[in-house]
Order: structure tokens, then sequence, then C-alpha cells
């Protein structure tokens, strides 16, 4: 038995004596190289009509997802998040996105309206 409460989130009782708990990490999956890579970028309205860049189709490790999700944050000057195999980026930065990503050596385009 795990002595660590938050392995058991979710768990509430079981009268099993040999019961493990089974937490279920996810897989990385293995990060494509860059000229692999097909990324779109997307021009996404938020709550309160504030808008975002979302940059889409990243295959790769959430490590990997979050150093180039920085890069981009960094040389854009703004705040945003990489989660769930995409990367939001406040404001209207799309240009400047493809720009970096295929500078650094991304397959990069517009995507949406």
């Amino acid at each position: 038995m795990a002595n660590d409460w938050k392995d058991r989130l979710g768990v509430v009782f079981s009268t099993n004596p040999d019961f493990n708990y089974d937490t279920a990490q996810e897989e990385d999956t293995a990060t494509l190289p860059p000229a692999q890579q097909n990324l779109k970028v997307w021009l996404d309205r938020l709550k309160g009509g504030r808008v975002a860049t979302v940059v889409r189709g990243f295959v790769g490790s959430g490590d990997d997802l979050a150093a180039l999700g920085k890069e981009l944050k960094k040389s854009c000057g703004v705040g945003g998040t990489a989660k769930d195999g995409e990367i939001i980026i406040q404001g209207d930065h799309r240009d400047r996105v493809i720009e970096l990503l295929i500078k650094v050596g991304y397959k990069a385009k517009r995507a949406g309206g």
C-alpha cells in the first residue's frame, strides 16, 4: 500500500487486502525532429473578447512543448501557456510566431480564418 495520500486520490475505500493503487501515468511520446513537425498557428478569441495565438499540432513530450512555448513567449515578450499539445500566447502574434518557428526549423503555417 502506498503511504502517499496523493497517489490514492480517487480511491475512497477498498476491502481487498491485496489491492494496489494504480496511478496511471501518461506515457510521453518521442518528440519528432522540427523538420517533421507540421504546426498550425491559429488566432483564437477568448472570454472577454481577448485574442490569443494558438500553436497546434506539436508531437512530443510535455517538457519539449513547454520549452518551445517558453521560447516563443520570451521572443514575443508576452505571457501564455503550453499544455494539452498546444501553445497559447497572449495577443495576436501569428506572423512573429510563424517567423520564429520557421527560423528554428519547424514547418509552420497559418490556419483558420
